[in-house]
């Protein structure tokens, strides 16, 4: 079995996370997508995260109708800070039978040569790309990369941020947001302030 892992904070998961996944699932030759909800991003504030297992139930919430995406809290129990080299290793050697692949937005592979050892990356597993309106300047050595692979899944741009923003100054985000992930976010008060 081929598993796409679909890594990030999901702070919270919105429509436009579903519709890449989505997409890989239906469109890419990943049996499965496992969205990796990871406990801190170390580009990102963590004041601004929900606790780890609030987010790890929206990402249920949200992911219960789709039979080939599933959350997995497996970033939970590494040591932190966790590196994606190191999760793969431990995914790897978890399910041996398993091929593990990476799905990212197209702008990361701006900074992919900053991964720690992000050859060994390379050289072990796929990377599906999904398009961004903003990429920037792709480094040459991932253009014709063999073992990445372009996807045209909609372009979205819409993000975690915004819907935290605008939750936070009383805007109705609701048509962004998995019904029944809004209802735990309004049910919670989550972001309102």
């Amino acid at each position: 079995m081929k598993i796409g892992l679909y890594f990030g904070t999901f702070n919270p998961i919105h429509v436009g996370h579903l519709i890449i996944a989505n997409h890989m699932a239906e469109y890419s030759d990943l049996d499965q997508i496992w969205m990796v909800v990871t406990p801190h991003n170390p580009h990102k504030q963590k004041s601004t995260l929900l606790d780890d297992y609030h987010r790890l139930e929206m990402v249920h919430l949200a992911t219960k109708d789709y039979p080939k995406i599933r959350p997995t809290d497996i970033e939970f129990k590494l040591p932190q800070p966790n590196y994606t080299v190191n999760t793969l290793a431990h995914l790897q050697e978890k399910y041996p039978n398993y091929e593990f692949a990476l799905i990212m937005g197209e702008d990361n592979l701006n900074s992919l040569h900053k991964w720690k050892n992000y050859e060994v990356i390379l050289q072990n597993h796929d990377i599906f790309i999904y398009p961004r309106l903003n990429s920037g300047v792709i480094d040459e050595q991932f253009i014709n990369h063999p073992k990445i692979h372009r996807v045209g899944a909609p372009v979205i741009e819409l993000s975690s941020t915004f819907i935290r923003e605008s939750i936070k100054h009383g805007k109705n985000v609701r048509a962004v947001l998995p019904e029944n992930v809004w209802a735990f976010l309004d049910h919670n008060l989550f972001y309102r302030r």
